[in-house]
This record gives structure tokens, C-alpha cells and sequence, in this order.
């Protein structure tokens, strides 16, 4: 779900779209046995508008800024890769928290 790349964070999400809440919290695991944290916002899947909410998700999630996150792949998938760029020692732990949520 979580892995280091260089000072940079590489994070799994598995997004769902049009949910009646925004949330980050619990996991998801893929057929391959991958862990994937789950994610909901209340955006729809046009025009980018469900990843630039899922970005403002994790970012008040995690306490970030916006501009330290970007979408790394899956623009139009609900299996994203996500990078947070120059992650603190401490944001791996808070990622932690919200998959056991």
C-alpha cells in the first residue's frame, strides 16, 4: 500500500465516486493480494473532477498541503497510485491509521 521513493511516498488507493461521504479510511484488498487504502468522495468521475477530490481528501486527511500530493497513475481507474512528495517520517504512520480505521 505504502512505499518509499527516495524522499517521496508512493501510496495504493482504491477510489469509489458519488458516495454519499467524503472518507480515506479502511483497506481493500485486490485478487493478487495487494492492499489498497479505500477511498470515497462525493465527486463524480468527469473531467478529472473525482481525482482533484481525492486529492483534497487525502491532503486534510493527512494534513498536507495540496500541492505536496499528486496523482502518479490511474486517472481513469479506480486504482490510483499517489504521490506524496517529500513525506515527513511521520505521514507513512498516519496513512497506518486510517487503513485500520
Amino acid at each position: 500500500m505504502i512505499r518509499r521513493d527516495g524522499d517521496d511516498l508512493l501510496l495504493s488507493v482504491r477510489l469509489t465516486t458519488r458516495s454519499s461521504a467524503a472518507r480515506a479510511a479502511g483497506l481493500w484488498t485486490d485478487a493478487k493480494g495487494q492492499a489498497w487504502l479505500s477511498a470515497s468522495v462525493t465527486a463524480p468521475p468527469d473531467k478529472g473532477r473525482a481525482n482533484a477530490a481525492l486529492i483534497l481528501l487525502l491532503g486534510e486527511a493527512l494534513g498536507l498541503a495540496r500541492s505536496s500530493i499528486s496523482l502518479e497513475a490511474g486517472e481513469t481507474s479506480r486504482l490510483k497510485r499517489v504521490r506524496i512528495m517529500r513525506a515527513a517520517a511521520d505521514v507513512a504512520a498516519r496513512i497506518d491509521e486510517l487503513a485500520r480505521l
